[in-house]
């Protein structure tokens, strides 16, 4: 059976929070066997710990916000995509404000920080989890299935965004490593710019930029450099929902198709599964 695993050693990033436009720290240590991924925060008394549970999330807007006691942490979904991905089964991820760097606007920073701490086997058997039946979840437009199944995970994802040059834009993968670090981690975060207003007036986006986010306007993709694949877009959303299904706590295997996803969908699939795991 596989081992469970966590980093050998403390790695840390540091950058501008996406929406809050604060400066943060990120530091992944060690994690004991069993006890998942733990969020810590330094900078509140008492450093309180939120556990990566989809059961401890308290909101879903333009990223996914997780909480518990007297903590909280916003925009957890890059981190947790990353170390689904590098099968990450146990660590503390200290932090030291509410959300994290938003950093050049997709996971593989996280995922290079995870591969440069090095991963360790421990001495207990990894947790894996598939749905006994298929799980569906309906949005306005989303549609998620989740397929059970022995093999890893396996994730097919649509995504249609009027006024993008490649329009409908399909991707799937099989979950592993090396695939994640080199064709989905590397996918960027990106808003149609008719939301940014919104999104100002609601405090989001204080830290977004260019070097952070692709925006969609007229028929174009605008962004720093270049894209760095002409469907970056739906492997961005295809990050997103590695990340939130990790909430489950397990590794997972099986396929999920999803249509149009989001995080609170994601979240609710997430839910789904724990609530058969109990």
């Amino acid at each position: 059976m596989d081992k469970q695993q966590t980093v050998a050693t403390s790695q840390a990033v540091s950058g501008i929070a996406l929406h809050t436009g604060a400066r943060a720290t990120v530091r992944l240590l060690p994690g004991e066997v069993n006890t998942g991924v733990v969020f810590r925060r330094v900078d509140v008394p008492g450093k309180p710990e939120v556990h990566a549970l989809a059961s401890n999330v308290v909101d879903v807007q333009r990223g996914t916000t997780i909480a518990e006691g007297n903590g909280m942490v916003a925009t957890v979904e890059h981190i947790m995509s990353a170390l689904h991905a590098c099968r990450i089964d146990n660590c503390v991820v200290e932090m030291n404000g509410a959300e994290p760097p938003i950093c050049d606007g997709s996971s593989l920073p996280y995922y290079e920080m995870i591969r440069s701490a090095g991963i360790v086997q421990q001495d207990a058997e990894a947790r894996y989890f598939t749905p006994s039946q298929p799980i569906y979840v309906e949005g306005k437009v989303t549609r998620l299935v989740y397929l059970p199944g022995s093999d890893p995970l396996r994730v097919s994802c649509l995504t249609s965004f009027r006024g993008c040059p490649v329009d409908p834009q399909f991707e799937e993968y099989v979950l592993d490593p090396e695939t994640y670090g080199s064709q989905i981690a590397p996918g960027r975060t990106f808003v149609d710019y008719s939301e940014l207003k919104v999104l100002l007036s609601m405090g989001l986006c204080k830290g977004g930029s260019l070097d952070a986010a692709a925006i969609i306007h007229n028929g174009a993709i605008i962004c720093k450099d270049q894209l760095r694949f002409p469907n970056e877009i739906v492997r961005h959303k295809i990050l997103d929902v590695i990340g939130d299904l990790y909430l489950t706590g397990r590794r997972l295997t099986g396929k999920v198709i999803a249509i149009k996803p989001g995080h609170p969908n994601n979240v609710e699939l997430a839910k789904r599964l724990m609530a058969q795991m109990q």
